[in-house]
């Protein structure tokens, strides 16, 4: 009896215990999104300019263009932030608070405002992070639409956003054996672009 009551109350701590370890990551990882998440907010209304800082033959097309990121409209949880290449206004980064992380969408679309056949992919956090540093694998939903639209080379996309204020923002893919860095300098925001194409229709 005495043994069984003993095995009991060492079962009962383990499981506070690992409770207690479980709420404080729950914690951490809520406390390091909304940070980072007020981090970009602040930015609500600006726009900056940036270059590609990596970057292979793939991303010619943007070396060679103006690179604009225009943080346009914010809601409490979510924010749209267009990515401006030259005259193409097809892109905008889409980050959400989900209540168990951030969640990281690409929205494309076409000069009439339709949407892209590539579009809405991204990923979602799957740690903490920190308040100036997340990272965003595919998602199942993107995992698919690129194996359905024939790129199965980028189902293993991480995307990686930094966030320094007064800094710089960097947007970031990996994947093995591909890599794109862009980053924009916050100390110098520059006069907003033209609205994203479709934005007519939000």
């Amino acid at each position: 009896m005495i043994k069984r009551i003993i095995i009991l109350v060492i079962a009962v701590m383990a499981l506070i215990l690992a409770w207690g370890l479980f709420a404080q990551d729950k914690v951490l990882s809520a406390s390091s999104h909304d940070a980072f998440f007020d981090n970009l907010a602040a930015l609500c209304g600006q726009a900056f300019e940036g270059k590609v800082t990596v970057g292979g033959p793939a991303d010619k097309a943007f070396s060679e263009q103006r690179l604009v990121m225009h943080v346009r409209k914010c809601a409490p949880d979510t924010l749209y932030i267009p990515f401006h290449v030259g005259e193409d206004r097809s892109r905008t980064w889409i980050i959400t608070r989900t209540g168990s992380g951030l969640q990281l969408k690409h929205d494309h679309r076409h000069s009439d405002g339709s949407p892209d056949v590539s579009t809405m992919y991204g990923g979602h956090t799957t740690g903490a992070g920190w308040p100036n540093v997340q990272a965003f694998p595919a998602d199942p939903y993107s995992q698919e639409l690129f194996v359905r639209t024939g790129m199965p080379q980028s189902v293993d996309n991480t995307w990686h956003v930094y966030i320094y204020p007064g800094e710089t923002f960097t947007y970031r893919l990996t994947r093995e054996g591909r890599e794109l860095r862009v980053d924009f300098d916050l100390s110098k925001p520059v006069a907003p672009p033209p609205p994203p194409w479709g934005a007519e229709k939000d």
